[in-house]
């Protein structure tokens, strides 16, 4: 198939409202919010569709469970259901199934996120660690379906999820009528196949805009030439949650006919973006869920100043160990975060006199440290490491000059 040719598609706008309504209160409506200085800083009018806030803490309850619904209404329901999942869709599985009385398998990576797998568990699924990635953890959990009888969830590759999925392109249709531009995690494409189908059901016209990350974006150039890119064997992204090497088949037919743009970012954008969606809204997003804001913020989408731009945080449920590492990385590329090595004299009076200067400049160290007796330091010479908070990146190329003014020799450990 190649991108933008003609297929029929089995859902209709009258399936996606019916799918919404088999959900219940098991999915809320989430906050949709108007964000004045991003809108300010991009030009342009922002909302942040707040699926980080959803129950589980994330967009993927809503396909599971109107996934599970239909399975309850077609009969006798199965003796479980089982998924694979690097995280998000497997806590939407879990609790999805813990609703309707369901017993739920998880096939998770062993690689991933301590905090996902500690929130299946809660939920009261049964966890399976299977292999590095999630290729590995979807053989196991089919190969354990056909033994068990238990019913297969994919977690974006399936009608009725996508369904579900529709529901939030629905919510924000509902919330911003007039809306323009459409912003959308990417990665096996559940999620902005539904919301595509909700909006461009109701008017085409709206553009929607997939975001990959930089290193693992088999759709890159789907929409020119209708292929997928190879992801490389070992590909890393802080966007765990988005990391799929093999998109859906169904998922492609919705892109290829309703997607407009796909971009990628880096994960330098990504951590900055974390960082900047905790200080705007004050909630925290995964690495998966920000990448719209971080395609915002870096200037990937063309806009209009008259464009209404909705952005889906898509997720929240970042591992604690990540959120500390993400934070000082954000801060570091957008130049609030330094660290310089200064070599001065070993003698008193010039470390209080480094500190000075720094603190003339407005700026807050955070740690300091000493190296002495190192072959690149020489005798009676000491190399002190700063480490501080700094206004922008020209606030700390000011410090750079200035300590060259005086002659040390310093070395910018962040550049």
């Amino acid at each position: 198939m190649t991108a933008r040719a003609a297929c029929s598609l089995p859902l209709d706008l009258s399936a996606l409202h019916d799918a919404r309504a088999r959900m219940g209160e098991a999915v809320i409506r989430t906050a949709q919010w108007t964000n004045e200085p991003l809108s300010q800083d991009l030009g342009v009018h922002l909302q942040l569709k707040l699926e980080n806030l959803q129950r589980t803490g994330s967009f993927k309850i809503r396909g599971a469970t109107h996934k599970i619904a239909r399975l309850l209404a077609a009969g006798a329901p199965p003796p479980g259901v089982i998924a694979a999942s690097a995280g998000n869709h497997a806590q939407g599985v879990a609790r999805a199934g813990m609703l309707a009385g369901l017993p739920v398998t998880v096939v998770m990576p062993a690689n991933a996120p301590l905090t996902k797998i500690e929130s299946c568990r809660r939920l009261g699924a049964r966890i399976v660690l299977e292999g590095e990635t999630l290729e590995a953890a979807t053989k196991m959990a089919r190969r354990m379906a056909d033994e068990s009888g238990y019913v297969f969830l994919h977690p974006y590759d399936d009608w009725d999820v996508i369904a579900g999925q529709a529901s939030c392109g629905l919510e924000m249709l509902e919330d911003a009528p007039d809306m323009t531009v459409a912003v959308v995690p990417l990665g096996g494409g559940g999620l902005i196949s539904g919301i595509a189908l909700a909006l461009k059901l109701q008017h085409p016209a709206i553009r929607i805009v997939g975001v990959q990350t930089e290193t693992v974006a088999p759709y890159r150039h789907f929409l020119l030439d209708g292929g997928l890119e190879p992801v490389p064997a070992g590909a890393h992204t802080i966007a765990d949650g988005i990391k799929v090497k093999r998109p859906g088949e169904l998922t492609r037919q919705v892109i290829a006919a309703h997607v407009d743009q796909i971009v990628t970012v880096d994960d330098n954008a990504i951590a900055e973006a974390i960082v900047t969606l905790l200080e705007r809204t004050r909630t925290i997003g995964e690495g998966a869920g920000v990448v719209g804001l971080a395609a915002l913020m870096q200037g990937r989408i063309a806009l209009a100043p008259d464009d209404r731009v909705v952005c889906v945080i898509s997720g929240g449920n970042i591992d604690m160990a990540l959120v500390g590492r993400s934070i000082d990385y954000g801060l570091a590329s957008s130049g609030r975060l330094m660290s310089v090595a200064v070599t001065i004299s070993d003698a008193p009076g010039h470390l209080l006199r480094l500190i000075r200067e720094v603190a003339a400049l407005g700026m807050n160290i955070r740690h300091v440290e000493h190296r002495r007796g190192e072959l690149h330091v020489p005798v009676g010479m000491t190399e002190v490491i700063l480490q501080m908070e700094t206004r922008d990146l020209d606030h700390q190329h000011e410090l750079l000059q200035h300590l060259a003014e005086q002659g040390l020799r310093v070395r910018n450990l962040l550049a």
